[in-house]
C-alpha cells in the first residue's frame, strides 16, 4: 500500500465572501488534488474556481491521467458558461493541480496559485508564478523574497477564462516518485504571501499530520495578517512515501 494522507483548508480571510475552491479525489491508488482562485477584481471569481476544480476533478475519474486534459476542459467549461452568463470579461481564475500515484507525480499551474514539492523535509521545488513580479524576478531586476511585498503582485500574466492565444498558457511537470519521506502544500496567493518557505519548512519538520502542518502555517498566515486586508486564503497539504513517525503508519 502506496501511504498518502492529506489536509485541506479554505478561509474567507477578511472579505466579503470566498472566492477559492478546493478539491481532492481518490481511485485506485491514485490521488488528484486540485485548488483555484477565482480573481475578485473580475467578479464570478467564485464560479470560475469552482468550474475549475469540478471539472479536474471529472476529469480524474473519468481516467484522464494528462493533467493537460484538465486545464483544457475546464477552460473549456469556463468560457461556455462565460458565454451563457454573459461574462466573457469576468470570470476568471488561476488552477494548481497535481496527480499522484505509487509511479508518477504530475504537476501543473497557471497564475500564482502555487505547488511546494518537499523531499525529507526540505524544499525541492515550487511552481513559478504567472505574473509580473516573476516575470521580473526571472529578468533578474527583483529578488525572489521581493515577490510578496511588490506593488504589481496581482498583476498576472495568465490565467483561465481569457482567450488562450499560441502556446498552452499553463505548465506541466511530471516525476517519477523516489523512495522517502515527501510532501506537497498546493496553496492560494492568500497563504503563501503571508509565510515564506523558511517557515513552511520549518512546520512540516515539527508536524505530526498534514492537519498539524496546515495548523502550524495557519497560525503564522493569520499572525502576519493582522494588519492587513487579508485575501481569501486556501491549502491542501498531502504527505507521502515512507514517513516512520507518521501516526496512521
Amino acid at each position: 500500500m502506496f501511504p498518502v494522507t492529506y489536509a485541506t483548508l479554505s478561509r474567507q480571510g477578511d472579505r466579503d465572501y470566498n472566492e477559492d475552491s478546493v478539491g481532492v479525489e481518490s481511485a485506485d491508488q491514485k490521488w488528484c488534488f486540485v485548488l483555484a482562485d477565482g480573481l475578485g477584481g473580475h467578479g464570478k471569481g467564485e464560479v470560475a474556481s469552482g468550474i475549475a476544480v469540478t471539472t479536474s476533478k471529472t476529469c480524474f475519474g473519468a481516467g484522464k491521467e494528462n493533467l493537460a486534459d484538465w486545464f483544457e476542459e475546464a477552460q473549456k467549461s469556463i468560457s461556455e458558461v462565460q458565454v451563457r452568463l454573459h461574462a466573457e470579461s469576468q470570470m476568471k481564475t488561476t488552477m494548481a493541480a497535481a496527480e499522484l500515484t505509487p509511479e508518477f507525480l504530475s504537476w501543473g499551474h497557471i497564475g500564482d496559485s502555487r505547488i511546494y514539492y518537499f523531499r525529507k523535509n526540505r524544499l525541492v521545488k515550487r511552481t513559478l508564478d504567472h505574473s509580473v513580479p516573476q516575470m521580473l524576478v526571472n529578468m533578474g531586476q527583483i529578488k525572489e523574497k521581493d515577490i510578496r511585498f511588490h506593488e504589481d503582485r496581482n498583476r498576472l500574466l495568465r490565467v483561465m477564462g481569457t482567450e488562450w492565444r499560441g502556446e498552452r498558457p499553463y505548465e506541466l511537470d511530471h516525476m517519477a516518485v523516489p523512495k522517502g519521506e515527501q510532501a506537497l502544500l498546493l496553496c492560494s496567493d492568500g497563504f503563501w504571501e503571508l509565510i515564506d518557505e523558511d517557515r513552511m519548512t520549518e512546520c512540516l519538520k515539527q508536524a505530526d499530520s498534514p492537519e498539524n502542518w496546515l495548523e502550524r502555517m495557519e497560525r503564522i498566515v493569520c499572525e502576519n495578517g493582522k494588519e492587513v486586508d487579508m485575501d481569501n486564503y486556501s491549502a491542501i497539504a498531502v504527505w507521502f512515501g515512507e514517513k516512520s513517525r507518521f501516526p496512521f503508519f
